[in-house]
């Protein structure tokens, strides 16, 4: 039997988190649930959006849960890889440009 520290059933588990603090976990649903709503962008965009924001971030359970909500908004496989290489690439790009950082303090030291 294979142990990770990650189980998939926990997700399902998600709105239990509110069980010991109701009102903010009444009012955290609430507002994710508008977050996500057909608005400025479509519901399959912010799915997307989320999809490239779980990787950048490495949540497992948001991978899932919006693997599964992008495809379910007509997205396929190529959009949701596109989307985890934009992650990728931010995520890259961020750390390489604070190397401006560190030079600026190399260059300060004089080394």
């Amino acid at each position: 039997m294979s142990e990770t520290y990650y189980d998939t059933d926990d997700l399902g588990k998600f709105a239990d988190i509110a069980d010991h603090a109701p009102e903010m976990g009444k009012k955290f649903f609430e507002w994710y649930g508008e977050v996500f709503k057909d608005g400025a962008l479509s519901t399959r965009e912010k799915n997307l959006i989320a999809l490239g924001v779980a990787h950048a971030l490495q949540c497992a359970y948001c991978i899932d849960a919006y693997t599964k909500g992008s495809l379910e908004q007509g997205c396929d496989v190529e959009q949701l890889t596109e989307a985890v290489h934009v992650a990728a690439a931010i995520r890259g790009g961020a750390a390489l440009v604070h190397g401006v950082q560190m030079r600026k303090v190399a260059d300060s030291l004089g080394m």
